[in-house]
């Protein structure tokens, strides 16, 4: 597809009937008014109803399976999805705020986490404080993964059509470790802040495009590759010489970064050094190594010992990973796609860090999914079908197992 992003692919079997884009201004050039604008939201839902309506049916099957088999185990539901592993980090920061030190336990400093999803919970604790510890957040990742699926149907939507919108949301629901995204942690906000920014992008509305951007910069570590995207598409688009046209891009493509160098910067100060936040990843073992000891895990885990289930389901997932992205190249996904997927599976990959949660990692990275959407897509009803319940009851299998067979946090 063209760079212009001026007009979505007619690639899908049937031409979708879409909603128009919303407009700034009115014919009269005046702002529109807010029944205007409670209108245009309400045709944006009904168009995407189909995909939010799927992924909330995919979300709560994997929920069912889950429930009945930790109540099986004499598990606690609650536990696992508000409060387990950093579930509680994030409740903590929210409490308590952030370490003064660097200190020496690799398990002793919360300034690795991102403060957007903790300041979230505190706020949703603040206004309901009758709710039980947990409770906020997970409140939050339950919305913010309906805004996401919302978000990856309008990129898909716009660029193949709606049905390939809603097979790309429904996949999104189907991953291997989806579960997460109904958990409190922050995957689910991220991806949202991601997918609209990205769609902002698609759609030319710079100034929204940086300013999600931003805030995804601000929830984790991986909004670098968010804001790369649309500050390089931004960039791209100026001509010279610059005029009053080119300000909208040039402010966006100004603001994407802020938030994720406002939190470096923030915590270089804290800990007095400029490089504090790299040296808190360090004690967290987690640099960045070109992927030399990503590949040796994998080789390791099929020569020389024998990969646990979710182990060898989580390389699976990467190395998957790595074929979309091929595919994704080849078929000429727009820039500002390829420079985020792209990103995301570099810093993913090229970590030395801890390996199980890197499946987790890459949840944000739905354009990944894009060639997957197309082809089913195009496939006959009862395919389509056949595969995405596959899909769902597959998903729902192994998040089961992620919390309850693995011994570890996922």
């Amino acid at each position: 597809m063209p760079y212009g992003f001026s007009e979505p692919s007619t690639a899908a079997t049937a031409a979708p009937t879409r909603v128009p884009a919303p407009a700034s201004r009115t014919p009269h050039g005046t702002a529109p008014t807010p029944p205007r604008l409670r209108a245009r939201a309400a045709a944006a839902l009904r168009h995407a109803w189909p995909a939010l309506a799927a992924y909330t049916a995919v979300r709560a099957l994997g929920l069912l399976v889950f429930t009945v088999w930790a109540h099986r185990d004499r598990r606690s539901v609650r536990h696992l999805l508000m409060e387990s592993w950093d579930c509680d980090w994030y409740l903590r920061i929210a409490q308590n705020g952030y370490a003064h030190e660097l200190g020496t336990r690799i398990d002793g400093n919360n300034l690795a986490f991102f403060p957007l999803y903790p300041l979230l919970v505190r706020a949703g604790d603040a206004l309901v404080p009758w709710l039980p510890r947990g409770a906020a957040g997970l409140s939050v990742s339950v919305a913010a993964s309906l805004l996401a699926a919302w978000g990856i149907f309008a990129v898909g939507d716009r660029l193949y059509g709606r049905r390939a919108g809603v097979v790309l949301a429904v996949l999104w629901g189907s991953l291997p470790v989806a579960l997460v995204q109904w958990m409190g942690y922050t995957e689910s906000l991220f991806t949202a802040l991601c997918a609209w920014s990205l769609y902002a992008v698609l759609s030319g509305r710079w100034l929204w495009a940086g300013s999600l951007a931003a805030l995804a910069g601000l929830t984790r570590p991986t909004g670098v590759a968010v804001a790369a995207a649309v500050s390089l598409s931004a960039l791209l688009t100026l001509r010279r010489p610059l005029d009053v046209h080119a300000l909208r891009p040039l402010l966006g493509a100004l603001v994407a970064p802020l938030g994720w160098l406002a939190y470096v910067g923030w915590v270089g100060l804290r800990l007095g050094r400029w490089d504090g936040y790299f040296a808190v990843q360090k004690l967290w073992r987690n640099e960045w190594d070109g992927g030399v000891a990503t590949w040796r895990r994998m080789r390791d885990l099929f020569v020389t010992e024998r990969p646990a289930l979710f182990v060898a389901m989580v390389t699976v997932v990467l190395l998957g990973a790595v074929v979309l992205f091929v595919l994704s190249v080849g078929d000429r996904q727009p820039l500002p796609l390829l420079v985020f997927s792209g990103l995301l599976l570099a810093i993913v990959l090229g970590s030395s860090g801890v390996y199980f949660p890197r499946a987790r990692f890459l949840l944000p990275g739905f354009p990944l999914l894009l060639p997957v959407a197309v082809a089913l897509a195009r496939a006959r009803a009862h395919v389509l079908v056949t595969v995405l319940t596959a899909a769902a009851l597959t998903s729902a299998v192994c998040g089961g197992h992620m919390l309850l067979g693995w011994h570890g946090p996922p």
